[in-house]
């Protein structure tokens, strides 16, 4: 049984918010009460799901005692009593703590691991990867930086990506890839094992994060050379050093004045990071990494492509669909992650 006064008390704070927009907050004040009031409505559909069941039991209960209810009252009794549990187990769903960044964009960033040319490739693959997933979503991913080898492969990619509930799903996919396959450059038809990082992060805004001007260093320079994704005759790259967190970050499009926004959008998204790692450490202290919880150096998926299986190590899921996952189609892991992840965060607020 869920507690009546908790429910009451969301219902009530989710009636004054939608009286106070009826009313026309401030318009200071009209982003944070329309943030509250959405993320509210859900939970509150599920209480008033919840307790209509509740009623409904109710009420067919007091029809035992009529005769001529009697029938009626227990052929729908076992329906709703098996509907309770559902309603409850929903319900404690949506109360669940919400991370506060998963409604934002995020950053991706690609980079190749152990495995040197395959590695690279394989980084290749999993953007496209990606890019394949947010279509699929109607999301939109733009690439941002990226530099390429002269394979073919990803030396660093950090791509862009707006969309409805892009970090909540996206944030499941930080960690080390691990790839077994013969590589298009190996002879003899060995297999051979590598990896890429993959790191998402959430979009951080200026508010979010202050960076005082005398913390940072900015540099131009000519974007040239192998693998650079645009050969410029100007000194158009930027290169920002944060100064305290030894981060730098450089974007080589065409305009410097883009650069100068993207260097600072993605060096914004790190720092946010960094401080979301350092309160999550705090908070899980005395527990070990959880799913979801972004550790870049843990291996969480490996891909192999001669028995077309990958396997998510966080969860112990092995999927024999490797060729639609390289296709784009995510949504199976990615929805077990999600349910792993709910599963231990209710056993932890019941335990």
């Amino acid at each position: 049984m869920l507690p009546a006064d908790r429910l009451t008390q969301i219902t009530e704070r989710f009636e004054f918010l939608e009286a106070r927009l009826n009313a026309g907050p401030a318009a200071d004040e009209i982003a944070g009460i329309s943030r509250e009031y959405s993320d509210l409505k859900p939970v509150v559909d599920q209480i008033a799901a919840y307790r209509r069941i509740l009623s409904d039991i109710a009420e067919a209960e007091a029809m035992l005692d009529d005769p001529d209810m009697a029938e009626l009252a227990e052929e729908e009794l076992p329906q709703l009593r098996d509907a309770l549990p559902e309603a409850e187990k929903a319900l404690q769903l949506a109360l669940l703590p919400k991370d506060s960044a998963d409604a934002r964009p995020a950053m991706v960033e690609i980079r190749p691991g152990t495995g040197g040319d395959e590695a690279a490739l394989f980084a290749g693959d999993l953007l496209r990867m990606y890019e394949r997933y947010a279509d699929a979503r109607g999301w939109k991913l733009e690439i941002i930086e990226q530099q390429l080898t002269e394979l073919g492969g990803i030396k660093e990619v950090v791509a862009h990506v707006t969309g409805e509930g892009v970090f909540a799903r996206l944030k499941y996919e930080s960690g080390v890839h691990r790839v077994q396959r013969v590589p298009a450059t190996e002879s003899g038809g060995r297999i051979h094992t590598s990896a890429a990082t993959v790191a998402v992060l959430p979009e951080a805004e200026e508010v979010d994060i202050d960076i005082p001007a005398q913390d940072i260093r900015i540099d131009t320079m000519r974007a040239s050379g192998a693998g650079g994704q645009h050969v410029n005759t100007t000194d158009s790259a930027v290169r920002i050093t944060h100064i305290p967190s030894g981060i730098v970050v450089t974007s080589s499009e065409k305009s410097q004045h883009r650069n100068r926004e993207i260097a600072m959008s993605v060096l914004r998204a790190r720092l946010f990071d960094l401080e979301r790692q350092k309160a999550a450490d705090e908070r899980a202290a005395d527990r070990k990494a959880q799913v979801g919880s972004g550790d870049r150096s843990e291996r969480i998926r490996t891909y192999n492509f001669p028995q077309g299986r990958i396997t998510d190590h966080r969860i112990n899921l092995t999927l024999y669909k490797l060729d639609q996952v390289m296709q784009g189609d995510l949504d199976e892991l990615i929805d077990a992650l999600i349910s792993d992840d709910q599963a231990r965060m209710l056993a932890e607020m019941e335990g």
